[in-house]
């Protein structure tokens, strides 16, 4: 059987802001700042919400409805991340870049937050495949971070958000579309 890699973004900081950074030369430096971008009045998010909203909308995208809009106003930055096909196999040549994700949580300015890993696909295959594929993603990130890494569980949340949330609309098969982000939820309570 061949294993094919599929590009995956994690993204930890302001969607669609100017501050966006690409992983080609991710550092731990460009994690921490963008990450302490919080704003003091970042909205609550309810993340059982949230997947009750993704399984509800299978097909009909999820990007406007008022709960995952809000994500879009959390902090969070783009990274790539590779995942053995059709897999929630992390490659082995991104557990660099999950590690220096982890890094960065477990800096001082950092570690009193929580974060949301949202497991993102591209357009193709079935709505519910790539949204059941998207969660597991989602938290084998989770998984990765805080078991090998040592993130501490209770900090960190998932859910799967398949095709519904593409970063490229216009073209729902790319492969720009299949990513993870990382979003501050803001402070532990």
């Amino acid at each position: 059987m061949i294993v094919h890699g599929h590009r995956i973004s994690l993204a930890l900081g302001l969607l669609m802001a100017p501050c966006i950074g690409f992983a080609q030369q991710l550092d731990n430096t460009q994690i921490m700042t963008t990450l302490g971008q919080v704003k003091a009045a970042a909205p609550a998010v309810d993340v059982a919400l949230l997947v009750e909203e993704a399984n509800a909308n299978v097909g009909n995208g999820v990007a406007t409805l008022p709960n995952w809009n809000k994500l879009s106003q959390l902090s969070q930055l783009i990274v790539e991340i590779d995942f053995e096909n059709n897999s929630i196999a992390i490659e082995p040549k991104s557990y660099r870049t999950v590690g220096l994700i982890a890094d960065a949580l477990h800096h001082p300015d950092l570690f009193r937050y929580k974060f949301l890993i949202v497991g993102h696909s591209s357009a193709t295959g079935t709505a519910k495949r790539n949204l059941e594929l998207s969660q597991k993603r989602a938290d084998a990130i989770n998984e990765a971070l805080s078991t090998t890494f040592a993130v501490s569980p209770d900090r960190l949340f998932s859910v799967g958000a398949g095709e519904e949330w593409p970063i490229d609309p216009g073209h729902p098969e790319s492969a720009d579309n299949r990513r993870v982000q990382l979003i501050n939820l803001g402070l532990l309570k």
